[in-house]
């Protein structure tokens, strides 16, 4: 008898450790930030999607978006912010442009380029993109995230039009 209870609760408890796992793993929830551009006579309803927590030291996250004008390019990363989407550039940003794609921390969206280098992609149907960037709580200038400054995953114009803010849409992410 006591070989059955010590294998049933050794199950239990293999159960419950599972539960509570898959618990946590799909407790990490999503942040969506979406906001409304005209530009000349068309309205793109942006839609922007990444984690809101993040492991201090670095991790990988998905960032997905939709709605974004595939003529436009947009780098996405986590960048420093004030103030709300538009007014004023987000910088600055984790790996700066990472043109030769040794950190992750950018990506660039851009229907002409996108592709053609590291950490670069076309947009898909309907201005649409999932990417993967690198994220971690202290930028490159020695600023920490949520105790220096503010900090967000960001769209903003790429290098062909950076002075545009139109297509900055930023989610505030958090860092444990």
């Amino acid at each position: 008898m006591r070989v059955v209870r010590t294998a049933a609760r050794a199950g239990l408890a293999v159960a419950a450790s599972a539960a509570l796992t898959l618990g946590l793993a799909t407790s990490a929830s999503a942040a969506t930030s979406t906001r409304t551009v005209i530009d000349g006579s068309t309205t793109y309803n942006l839609s922007l999607t990444s984690p809101n927590t993040a492991a201090a030291t670095g991790q990988v996250i998905t960032v997905s978006g939709s709605g974004y004008n595939t003529g436009q390019g947009i780098y996405v990363g986590l960048c420093a912010v004030t103030g709300a989407p538009g007014a004023a550039k987000p910088t600055p940003c984790l790996g700066g442009q990472d043109e030769d794609g040794s950190t992750g921390a950018s990506h660039w969206v851009n229907n002409t380029f996108g592709g053609m280098f590291a950490n670069s992609s076309k947009f898909g149907t309907g201005g649409t993109f999932s990417v993967n960037i690198y994220v971690k709580a202290t930028l490159d200038n020695g600023q920490v995230c949520g105790e220096d400054v503010t900090c967000a995953v960001v769209t903003r114009a790429d290098h062909f039009d950076s002075g545009d803010r139109k297509y900055d849409v930023h989610i505030p992410i958090t860092f444990q």
